[in-house]
């Protein structure tokens, strides 16, 4: 099947929420709480697109993964949440299950590193649930190095996440 990266804009914003919840609830079963997960809302978290995507910040890139049914993922990505020179961090990066395995995830994220080293963004770092053993495996596939898990605030409480990094971008590119 035939699908597309393109930049993602304002309009959308309902596309990429509708892939957020449905893949939060495809993946998470098991390591986030059912609860919070049957609350997602789709309303939600297009309108938290909508705003983002319509005033971005100079160094963020969103991409989405498009094919002949629409949007079946995507990929968010800016400047590192912790805040070290040079390091960009990809934020989200989801892909519906009926679309996995066809190279999105990577070209995804390949897209991602290059429109962040084009921002000059010289590494990487990438945040997975630490029991999200099959994320793990297709960022250690694609060369992203493990940090040790540390603990965060997520979704119910306390969660356990791996932080992967690129410490040169362009080996993603």
């Amino acid at each position: 099947m035939s699908y597309f990266i393109v930049p993602a804009g304002p309009s959308d914003a309902r596309d990429i929420a509708r892939v957020h919840v449905a893949s939060w609830r495809e993946t998470y079963p098991g390591m986030l709480p059912a609860n919070f997960l049957a609350a997602m809302n789709e309303d939600v978290h297009a309108r938290r697109w909508r705003v983002t995507l319509m005033e971005p910040g100079p160094d963020d890139v969103v991409l989405l993964a498009e094919g002949p049914g629409g949007v079946v993922g995507y990929c968010s990505a800016g400047p590192s949440r912790f805040r070290r020179p040079g390091e960009a961090e990809i934020a989200t990066l989801y892909v519906l299950k009926k679309a996995q395995g066809e190279g999105l995830g990577r070209r995804l994220v390949q897209d991602a590193a290059r429109a962040l080293a084009a921002h000059n963004a010289d590494s990487l770092v990438i945040s997975v649930l630490e029991d999200n053993l099959k994320a793990r495996a297709f960022y250690e596939h694609l060369g992203g190095q493990a940090e040790e898990p540390r603990a965060d605030r997520g979704p119910g409480g306390l969660v356990y996440e791996v932080d992967y990094r690129w410490p040169d971008i362009r080996v993603l590119v």
